[in-house]
């Protein structure tokens, strides 16, 4: 009876070690740089649709032979399944690398350094204080700004911070750094006295009315208009780090251009990034709607402007970020924005902004991409000249993403991300 009890157990643990196994795949990818540039914390996104393996992945080590590279799973359409598998690397000019990759079924405990942060949070006027959310929608003419603290999703890297505001506005605004660091979690958009005295950032713009740093608008022909009439408007932040946030904005039964659109903005920033990649989305094919996007006019006589009239335009201005100039003083700011050149159907200027006007036709989506500078950064650009400089290497960097394939030693291949 104990030796039949015995086998039992082994033909049991046996069985058990055999699904974990099963559970558990492991993989190269060839990650490919062709530009003439050497890349620093280049992203690399893996969509494990693509892997097919068979089981809900839980979590992943990635390697590059040697050290252990930090990366993240994110379930990005709110199954509570990873959809995708995100990390940076450096890659020199015309290089090629093999990472390994192995993915679980099985939670591991993993802890790396957050290199970005995301929040939203719920203000309690009362008590004065504010609590953490992931998701809040609301009727279009619910007045909802001052109901969120910091007035929208709140996101950084090490180099800038954004926050995209909770109204018909959706201005995306900018948040300088003195110091490469995380510090909204902290100072959550608003830095008290003493941190600024231990060199905190701050807001560094007044969007106004603008497109501030690159937010997508609708067009009537003269002049950038709000997003606005809606049904409901909902931000959401998807992924928090460690080293990419994601963050939404999506909006149901916008009025207009005679249509009723569904349309989702999707904001990723990763570490060691100060530019946001911003996926527009719809829930049905484009008509002939027109929309545009560029970068702020900034306030004051001291702007100057740059275009390669091709899908890249920016600015370079000092104004007073707040209306409380005693306490603060004028930022001098960079902004830039680029447009894959096959969505853009006309350059304009509107006064508030420098502006292109762009169109899909026939698509579901496009994406287009912003940034900007803070003259208070220790780690950034001294004048208009070196940042329209380093907009037009950005813009050729754009042009050419790794390339990433998955060695024929496994089931399915990979494509190059765009």
């Amino acid at each position: 009876m104990k030796r039949r009890k015995l086998i039992l157990l082994c033909l049991l643990c046996g069985t058990s070690l055999y699904s974990a196994a099963q559970e558990s795949r492991s993989f190269q990818l060839e990650v490919r740089n062709t530009w003439t540039h050497e890349q620093t914390d280049a992203p690399v996104v893996v969509k494990l649709s693509d892997l097919k393996t068979g089981f809900d992945v839980v979590s992943a080590t990635v390697t590059d032979g040697v050290r252990e590279i930090p990366s993240q799973l994110d379930d990005l359409d709110g199954d509570r399944k990873a959809d995708e598998l995100a990390f940076v690397i450096d890659m020199p000019a015309q290089s090629t690398r093999q990472i390994d990759i192995t993915l679980s079924a099985a939670p591991a405990q993993k802890t790396y350094t957050p290199r970005v942060s995301a929040q939203l949070l719920i203000r309690d006027a009362k008590k004065g204080k504010h609590a953490p959310i992931q998701s809040v929608t609301v009727p279009g003419t619910t007045n909802f700004y001052n109901m969120v603290y910091g007035h929208g999703p709140m996101f950084e890297s090490e180099l800038v911070g954004y926050r995209i505001y909770f109204n018909e506005k959706q201005t995306i605004d900018p948040y300088g750094k003195f110091t490469p660091r995380l510090e909204l979690t902290e100072s959550q958009f608003y830095p008290t006295d003493e941190q600024l005295a231990r060199g905190f950032g701050d807001d560094v713009l007044m969007v106004g009315n603008s497109c501030g740093i690159g937010a997508l608008k609708g067009w009537d022909g003269q002049k950038a208009v709000h997003i606005a009439p809606v049904v409901y408007r909902t931000e959401r932040i998807l992924a928090c780090g460690p080293v990419r946030a994601v963050v939404e904005v999506e909006v149901q039964g916008w009025e207009y251009q005679g249509r009723r659109l569904d349309m989702t903005h999707r904001y990723i920033l990763y570490a060691g990034h100060r530019d946001l990649r911003i996926e527009t989305s719809f829930s049905h094919p484009l008509a002939e709607e027109v929309f545009c996007t560029g970068v702020q006019n900034i306030m004051g006589n001291e702007t100057v402007a740059y275009s390669d009239h091709r899908g890249l335009t920016g600015s370079w201005g000092r104004h007073w970020p707040v209306n409380d100039t005693v306490k603060y003083a004028k930022e001098t700011i960079g902004i830039a924005t680029c447009i894959p050149e096959k969505y853009i159907r006309q350059e304009v200027a509107d006064g508030d902004n420098f502006l292109y006007i762009l169109s899909a036709p026939g698509e579901r989506g496009f994406c287009h991409y912003t940034m900007f500078t803070s003259r208070k950064e220790t780690f950034g650009f001294p004048d208009a000249e070196a940042w329209f400089g380093y907009m037009q290497e950005w813009k050729d960097g754009l042009e050419h993403p790794l390339e990433t394939v998955i060695l024929p030693d496994v089931e399915t291949s990979g494509r190059p991300h765009p």
